[in-house]
């Protein structure tokens, strides 16, 4: 991960520095990480493929159900089959591929070669299609969560100098205790502390995932309203994330709030919470603290558009992308 990180920014962002397209740029990170830690696929048409129908799949997910021409519900549906199509192409040629080493010379690379040869408990495997299913609802999953996060860290780093300074002193630390070419480890990551309390300040003001669906158990009354067993809720991330009873100016970039003990349980849930909470909160924070490094220990940078408007599709992001100027660190 740290590896691909140094060589995106390297190849796509540094040649680019006097306009860097962040929301851009950082799908097409996470996206592409996405598919060699999943899939093991690195060749870049058919990783550009599948984010293509990728990005349609997402917006057919929030559009009016009309299965009709032209509608983006349909293009969705079309562009699902063809990615599950392509997937168990995929499946059948990496199974074909395990099937002639044997166990021995098996290297797990990614989720698609472990899935192939775990069992579950019983000892059975699953078929090619239960396969593709989870790797489709692992990569919808992360599409657009770690890359919104990323977007909206650069855009309050550029606003806040203050913050940005913290980070790059806490990144420099790390990078200076490295030996040359050296990887970052998971101790590394542990040290990450003031960079993820920014993080979390971000998902707090732009929570990439703004609502979920829950369904009512039983009869739940709530701010004086009866909600009957079996109703399905939606309720919202962005609204819990602002009430002023658990964030005091809740509209402010506070970055402490997540110092000590943070904020209270159920209070702060960009991830959701309880047992269902995702399960790739651990990947995303990876992701994110990750790339961060990367790109503090290498640059600051200014926002081309100073007061772009923020947009909700569902998921936030600057109207324009967030265009920034990369300014290189002198040393």
């Amino acid at each position: 991960m740290d590896t691909a990180a140094k060589h995106h920014i390297e190849n796509e962002w540094a040649p680019k520095g006097d306009n860097v397209v962040v929301i851009d740029m950082a799908k097409k990170f996470t996206f592409e990480l996405a598919c060699q830690l999943l899939l093991n696929v690195t060749d870049s048409k058919q990783v550009a493929k599948f984010d293509n129908r990728f990005g349609n799949v997402i917006a057919g997910m929030m559009s009016v159900p009309i299965d009709f021409p032209g509608t983006s519900f349909n293009r969705a549906i079309k562009d699902a089959n063809l990615i599950r199509k392509e997937l168990l192409t995929l499946i059948k040629e990496r199974k074909m591929a395990v099937q002639q080493k044997n166990d021995d010379s098996i290297i797990i690379r990614d989720l698609l070669s472990h899935l192939l040869v775990t069992p579950d408990e019983d000892g059975k495997l699953m078929n090619d299609v239960e396969i593709a299913d989870k790797i489709v609802g692992q990569l919808i999953a992360g599409y657009d969560t770690a890359s919104t996060t990323i977007t909206f860290i650069l855009e309050y780093l550029a606003e806040y100098p203050y913050f940005y300074n913290e980070i790059f002193k806490e990144q420099m630390e790390i990078a200076k205790s490295k030996e040359p070419g050296q990887s970052l480890n998971w101790m590394d990551i542990q040290k990450m502390r003031y960079t993820w309390h920014v993080a979390c300040e971000a998902m707090r003001l732009a929570p990439p995932a703004p609502l979920a669906f829950k369904e009512a158990l039983t009869d739940v009354t709530f701010a004086g309203f009866t909600i009957p067993k079996g109703w399905k809720t939606c309720w919202s991330v962005h609204s819990t994330h602002k009430n002023p009873a658990f964030f005091q100016n809740p509209e402010k970039f506070d970055p402490t709030r997540f110092e000590g003990d943070g904020p209270l349980p159920f209070t702060f849930v960009p991830f959701g919470g309880g047992p269902r909470m995702c399960p790739g909160k651990e990947y995303a924070r990876l992701v994110i603290l990750v790339f961060m490094h990367n790109l503090v220990t290498r640059f600051k940078w200014s926002k081309l558009i100073p007061n772009d408007k923020i947009i909700f599709k569902p998921v936030p992001f600057p109207e324009g992308g967030l265009p920034i100027c990369l300014h290189p660190h002198k040393n």
